[in-house]
Formats: C-alpha cells, structure tokens, sequence
C-alpha cells in the first residue's frame, strides 16, 4: 500500500508558487496547508494561486492555524529565511524541507545547528535544505557522478549566470545589489551576500563530508565588476559604475591545498569582465582523478520548443528548485530525525514522471 503524505505549502512566491503545483500533482502527496505572507491571498483556493482548478483548500496567513494543522512535511519556500519560524515547524512534529537553506552542517553555522537538532529531537521530526544550486547542482550531482570514481583529487563546480532576465528588483537590486557602489555590495557591506555565501560554503563541506576530502577550512572570495555604461533591464535600471559582475569562489583546503572548490560568475546587463573565466551558461561539474569526469547542466523551459520565451526559462529554474523539494518529501519524511542532508537523503527521482498531453 502506498503511503500518502500530508503536506503545507510555506509562501508561494516564484519557487513556492511552482512547489505548491508540484504537491497537488503528486500522487503520494495530499495537500493540508497553505502558509501566505500576503493578506490580499489570505482566503484564496490553493488552486487559484498556481493556475490549477479549486483544491477546497484556503491559504492562511495565521501562523498559529498553520502549526496546528496535521501535517507530516512543510516545503518552506519564503524569500528571506527564518530560523525561528523553521524551529517551530519542527517542533510542531513537522518534517521541513527548505529551498532557501539548511544545505548542510558547517563550522560557521554551529549555533544554529545545535538549535536545529534540538528542535528535531522536541518533535521528532526532520529538516531537509535543497533547491537547483545550492541544491542539487552543488550535492547530488557530484555525488552520482562520482559513482565513476576510482579515486578523486579535486572537485570544481562553476556556475554562470546573466540576471538581464530575472524579473525581481527585491532579489536583483535590494539583495544582491547590483546597481550599488561596489563598496555597498562587498561581503563586509551586504549582510545577504554573506548569507548567500554560507549556503555555498555549506556545498563545499557537504562534499568534503561525502568524499573524505578531510578540508580544515573554507576561503570566501569577492570580486566585484562595474557596469561600463547604464542599461535598462526588466528588472530595473542599471547605471554606468555600479556593479555589474559578482565573482565568487569558495575553495575547501586541507594543507593549504585546495581540494573542492565552487564559482560562481553572475552579471547584469550583458557586461562580462575579460579576464574572467568563460565556462559555459548554467552550471559545469568537474571532478579530477581516476578517471576525470565533467558535466554539464542547465534547465530551460523546453529543448524541443522553438517559441519557448525567456520568462518561461527564467521560470523553469523556479520549477526545477522546486521540484527538486517537492520530489524530497518521501525520502524525508521517511528518514531519521535530525538535519538531514543530500548524503543522508541518497538519490530522489521524479514522483510524477510522464504526464500524457493532448497531440
């Protein structure tokens, strides 16, 4: 007999939104709860907020009805993070699944690890940090590539990314900023930067962890690039001499050799510094041993379509972290309490596979 789970949707902004479609389309998943910021979705079929008919189940924007609710997961997909919030689920006896963080155990993030675990063991329960990258792209990818393995010397996983077609001044300008003076958006600067650079830090740990890499410690690089001249973009204006690049890299050492890495190069406007590397768009998977081994991977709306738009490509890195949540569920909900990572988790596949379309 097949086991249904019961599942809330936490926020349904461009990757909730996809996750909350993901659930109502999945056949071991019953939909129980929807949790939204907004008090203008307050009330509203579930169904409405992701373009599907009526569920019978109304979003909420009351906290306390959404801990109470029977529940065996939340997929909590808001913007901006909340530890606290995620520590009530858990203690509520909910298992949460996390897009924006909680990828895996580090050194910086101790404290909050200790109080993460505590609220587990409270509701023996089960928390689960995932998304495309980091996610998927920065743990389970390199761990079913390295299936090949004999024996690895390096890993190195670059991203790169044009934001020209991302539809979010909040997230483009407001977070990360760009269009800022470069001194705005220096990790010293920009306490979102060095929240973003945690999540990463935490991939490269994670790998260490499954690969015996045995690193000591993590070093955070920033490199930050101007705009030659102003554009206007779809997310907002773009002056001359505000950042226009940011270059990252966290480079896992032991010894002073490096032994993981991960970049990432993220521009606006079209502008790409010369002296940077040029990996191909989306993301490159490299691991140096016996034998080497690279892939690459990106998520676009359709390989087939030709009238595909780029706000449906733009779209499909939304559903790809989301569903990347959504398809975890079972296995977390099945696993020991506790943090649990990508490592613990093992390979997650489709839970809905073919759906069979008119033509």
């Amino acid at each position: 007999m097949t086991t249904t789970y019961r599942v809330i949707q936490w926020a349904t902004g461009s990757v909730g939104r996809e996750a909350l479609k993901g659930i109502l389309m999945h056949p071991a998943l019953e939909l129980a709860g929807v949790f939204v910021h907004s008090p203008e979705k307050h009330g509203i079929d579930a169904g409405q907020l992701c373009g599907v008919p009526d569920t019978g189940v109304l979003a909420s924007n009351d906290k306390d009805s959404i801990l109470a609710c029977d529940a065996d997961c939340v997929v909590y997909a808001p913007r901006l993070a909340d530890l606290d919030e995620v520590c009530a689920l858990l203690r509520s006896g909910k298992n949460v699944i996390c897009t924006p963080f909680l990828f895996h155990r580090s050194p910086r993030f101790a404290a909050e690890a200790s109080k993460i675990e505590m609220a587990c063991r409270e509701g023996s329960s089960s928390v689960h940090g995932t998304g495309i990258h980091p996610g998927f792209v920065g743990m389970s990818l390199p761990l079913a590539v390295s299936s090949l393995s004999r024996s690895i010397e390096h890993v190195r996983i670059e991203e790169r990314a044009d934001w020209s077609f991302y539809d979010s001044p909040r997230i483009t300008f407001d977070n990360m900023r760009f269009g800022h003076a470069p001194q705005e958006a220096s990790l010293e600067a920009n306490p979102f930067a060095r929240f973003n650079a945690e999540l990463f830090e935490q991939q490269v740990w994670l790998l260490s962890d499954a690969f015996g890499a045995g690193i000591e410690e993590v070093r955070v690089e920033q490199e930050l690039a101007v705009a030659p001249e102003s554009r206007d973009l779809v997310a907002g204006r773009l002056e001359a001499g505000t950042v226009s690049g940011q270059r990252y890299q966290w480079i896992g050492l032991r010894g002073g050799k490096s032994r993981v890495e991960i970049e990432a190069l993220w521009t606006l406007g079209g502008f790409y510094p010369e002296h940077w590397p040029k990996p191909q768009d989306g993301w490159t998977v490299s691991i140096e041993g016996e034998p080497s081994l690279q892939t690459h991977f990106i998520s676009l709306a359709s390989f087939r379509r030709s009238d595909a738009t780029m706000e449906e490509h733009v779209q499909a890195a939304s559903v790809a972290t989301a569903m990347q949540a959504v398809n975890s569920i079972p296995a977390l909900c099945d696993a020991q309490t506790g943090w649990r990572s990508s490592i613990d988790l093992g390979g997650v596949s489709t839970g809905i596979g073919f759906i069979d379309t008119p033509g």
